[in-house]
């Protein structure tokens, strides 16, 4: 499970157990196994996570095969079998954007088998999101992660006098930047993940305008969203410089090239292997409009015409009970959807990290965002859209209101084409619009 694209490093430092002999099955999805139901997933593609998976899905459901699908011909691919009444596989794996879009006529309702399931601890809004914007619920919530904020003990001492470091407004986050920074000898102990393989956009995404604005499409050339851009050049001028080479924050964390950092949390839980105790994990700091935060959710669905739908049924079941939860944490890395105490023995930074991601979640006034939804192969020119306007008006220092005229034409332009709903924090309309 990840955003899109990050290349993931497995963080709980699990051994790989060998490279998978790939092979295509009937249906054309790369796939291993020895028969049984088909669970079709965009999750755990590399081969190592693939197989660990596979471990855990053999003790907690036998009989099933899993099989792994790019994100793009996922939706496709499902539509299609579907619509000729040739459903090959039984089960469905990927984030909301994947399986969301498939939920007009494509899978079964699952609103009986989340009442069977009990109460398991789903937070509320992950349940909303299942719903997709319907009465029934379309698929069971898995797995998650979400970005936090982390910092060390030599940047927290700075943080200003009556400051809550858990409850930070934006300006108090550029103040304690700034303090940051005038104590270091003039060098910036805060760093964003602004490499060529980083993940920033989603900093202004879900976090940044989200806060400022109260959406992120609908609003991405207000006077907030040019706000929200003129604080962020002053963030960046209490930014390492070096952060422009950063993709995964851990790495200049833990070697004390930066002090404090935003990123995603599989990102961050090597930086406090060495010292712990002095480390903390924080939620993101709010704006005007509350705050903004984004939350990567994935789900288990079936789709219409399942090979096996009583089996699916209990391979859902299996795969949210809390122990199964845990050993998905464990193995590959991603955050339990019901609620239940992460383990002692896992490395420290998790515990923190969940902490944090509660807050959030938590949080009065909080707004989740989520990736882009139904943009399939689409999303990198959308996400490219708020790179370029990073680039342009805080690292080339170009005019904000330009700037933003000229990437919202081009953000409307995709849009216009692909002729889909918004996604949040931006209200559902048949077809999103830039405001």
């Amino acid at each position: 499970m990840r955003p899109s694209g990050l290349t993931r490093r497995t963080f709980l430092g699990a051994a790989g157990l060998g490279t998978l002999a790939l092979t295509a099955a009937c249906t054309g999805f790369a796939t291993t196994g020895s028969g049984g139901m088909l669970f079709l997933s965009t999750q755990f593609r590399p081969a190592d996570e693939a197989e660990r998976f596979r471990g855990l899905l053999g003790k907690t459901a036998p009989g099933v095969s899993y099989v792994t699908i790019e994100e793009s011909p996922f939706a496709s691919q499902v539509r299609s079998q579907v619509g000729a009444g040739s459903t090959q596989v039984g089960l469905l794996g990927g984030l909301h954007g994947d399986i969301a879009p498939l939920a007009d006529g494509y899978l079964e309702d699952l609103t009986g088998l989340l009442a069977d399931l009990g109460n398991r601890g789903w937070p509320a809004v992950y349940l909303r999101l299942a719903r997709a914007g319907t009465d029934r619920t379309w698929y069971i919530p898995w797995a998650t992660a979400s970005y936090v904020l982390a910092a060390h003990a030599d940047a927290l001492q700075h943080l200003p006098s009556g400051v809550d470091a858990t409850a930070l407004t934006y300006d108090q986050f550029l103040d304690w930047a700034i303090a940051a920074r005038r104590a270091n000898g003039n060098r910036p102990m805060l760093g964003l993940p602004a490499g060529p393989k980083g993940l920033l956009h989603r900093f202004t995404q879900g976090y940044l305008l989200p806060s400022f604005t109260g959406g992120q499409i609908t609003t991405f050339r207000s006077a907030e969203a040019v706000t929200a851009w003129q604080y962020f050049r002053e963030l960046w001028a209490n930014c390492a410089q070096s952060s422009t080479n950063f993709d995964f924050m851990q790495e200049p964390l833990a070697s004390g090239e930066v002090r404090m950092a935003w990123d995603h949390v599989v990102r961050l839980v090597h930086a406090s292997e060495h010292d712990s105790q002095d480390w903390r994990m924080l939620p993101a700091p709010r704006g005007k409009h509350g705050l903004g935060y984004m939350a990567v959710v994935a789900g288990l669905a079936i789709p219409k015409g399942s090979t096996d739908a009583e089996l699916a049924q209990r391979t859902i079941g299996a795969l949210t009970k809390p122990e199964a939860q845990i050993e998905l944490l464990r193995s590959n890395g991603f955050f339990p959807s019901v609620h239940t105490a992460i383990p002692d023995d896992l490395p420290p930074a998790v515990g923190l990290e969940a902490d944090a991601v509660e807050r959030q979640q938590q949080a009065p006034g909080a707004i989740l965002s989520l990736p882009p939804v139904g943009l399939g192969q689409r999303e990198g020119e959308v996400s490219k859209v708020f790179k370029d306007s990073f680039r342009s008006i805080v690292l080339d220092g170009a005019d904000i209101r330009t700037t933003l005229d000229q990437q919202a034409r081009v953000l409307q332009g995709i849009l216009d084409e692909l002729k889909v709903p918004c996604w949040a924090p931006d209200p559902v309309a048949d077809i999103c619009g830039v405001g």
